[in-house]
This record gives structure tokens, C-alpha cells and sequence, in this order.
């Protein structure tokens, strides 16, 4: 297996609504047969209805709105874009979990999770600089 991620998927409750939110915090999509299709950089985010995601997984729907293990991260080029996009969450119905503060590790950083519970990290980490297309590339963590 290549060392690859081409696209998630978020299993929503309510398509409409979960569309609405991320088209509120700026991004467009597309929706195609009840699925809508986010370009996010080198991949894809995909919202797709909880139920038909879980069948098409073989595996039984879950309760929606639990921490599921999984946190996506959005980095930023600044401390200030941290707290803006945590402004514009709110405003389109999503729910900071942590306010922004400096963290453990020393970089800014906040949570929220989206309208379906699905969590989200903001941070803006020195450590880990945007190119001008918004990719990193991580570091050398080998202090060896």
C-alpha cells in the first residue's frame, strides 16, 4: 500500500445541514447523488449519509456525535487565523471543544467538532509551515 490518503468521508446525519456548515466556513462543493465532494488541498472531503457510509463499509451505524478516534487538523499560518476560523465555527453552528492556547507542545492550538460530532484540531505550529498551496511537508523528527 502506497503511503497515500486520497479522500475522507464523514458520515453525516443531515446532508443539507452538514453542507451548509462547511460551505459557511468558506469551502465549496459539489453534490453529486445525495454525496457532496470538498476539494481540500491534495484530497478529497467527502460528506455522505451516516447510514449509507456504514452499509457501504460493512458495518453497523454507529451513534452519531461520540468521539470516534479520529481528529482531523487544519493548520494555519497564524495564531490570529486560529482564533478568526474558531469565530467563523461558531457562527456556522459547530462547537469549540478546547479554546485556543498555546499547548502541551508549544504551538497554538484549538478543537471543535462539526454539527455531526466530528472533530476538528486548528493550530498554527511554527513547526510545521504551509507552502503557499497549503501542503506540509513534515519534518525530520530524527534527533539522532
Amino acid at each position: 500500500m502506497e503511503q497515500r490518503i486520497t479522500l475522507i468521508t464523514l458520515g453525516v446525519a443531515d446532508l443539507a445541514r452538514s453542507k451548509a456548515f462547511y460551505e459557511a466556513l468558506g469551502w465549496r462543493g459539489q453534490e453529486v447523488e445525495e454525496t457532496v465532494f470538498f476539494q481540500a488541498g491534495g484530497l478529497g472531503l467527502v460528506l455522505w449519509g451516516r447510514d449509507k457510509l456504514a452499509e457501504d463499509c460493512g458495518l453497523e451505524p454507529g451513534r452519531a456525535g461520540g468521539f470516534g478516534g479520529i481528529v482531523l487538523a487544519h493548520n494555519v499560518r497564524s495564531e490570529a487565523e486560529v482564533d478568526a476560523l474558531l469565530a467563523a465555527v461558531e457562527r456556522a453552528g459547530g462547537t469549540v471543544t478546547k479554546p485556543a492556547a498555546v499547548n502541551a507542545v508549544g504551538f497554538y492550538s484549538s478543537a471543535f467538532v462539526d454539527p455531526d460530532g466530528h472533530a476538528w484540531e486548528v493550530a498554527h505550529n511554527p513547526g510545521f509551515p504551509l507552502a503557499d498551496d497549503g501542503t506540509i511537508t513534515l519534518p525530520n523528527f530524527d534527533t539522532a
